[in-house]
């Protein structure tokens, strides 16, 4: 898979693409019931399929047509898609500054001292010069 940069998917494309993550390759039946788990009343059939259909399109998921039922894959990992939004996030509402970002994001909501404590790690390897 290419480094080029993939398309911003909306919060619907993003639920699908949990699923495709933390399942792996799905069908449109598969998806449709993870995402109708919690939900039964959810997001129908057809429209999870039009979605998956328009997020091949874009590029966003692959689609193995060697079977009767379609197989679909991410076409970028969690960690590469998170990446790109904050990288849009911080550019488009935080004029570039991921400091900003970060003392937003902390400011707004409660963080657990575990997570703290891996900021302050990964804060402190910065400062070292490592990535």
């Amino acid at each position: 898979m290419s480094e080029t940069k993939l398309p911003r998917p909306t919060d619907g494309e993003l639920a699908i693409l949990r699923v495709l993550w933390a399942r792996g390759d799905s069908t449109v039946r598969e998806v449709h019931a993870a995402l109708t788990r919690d939900e039964p009343e959810g997001t129908g059939y057809t429209t999870v399929l039009k979605l998956m259909q328009i997020m091949t399109e874009k590029g966003l998921v692959e689609r193995d047509e060697s079977q009767r039922a379609h197989v679909y894959r991410a076409r970028a990992t969690e960690q590469r898609t998170q990446r790109q939004l904050v990288t849009d996030l911080v550019d488009r509402a935080f004029g570039g500054s991921p400091a900003r970002l970060a003392m937003q994001a902390l400011s707004s909501k409660k963080t657990r001292p575990e997570e703290l404590a891996e900021l302050r790690r990964l804060l402190d390897t910065l400062e070292g010069g490592e990535e």
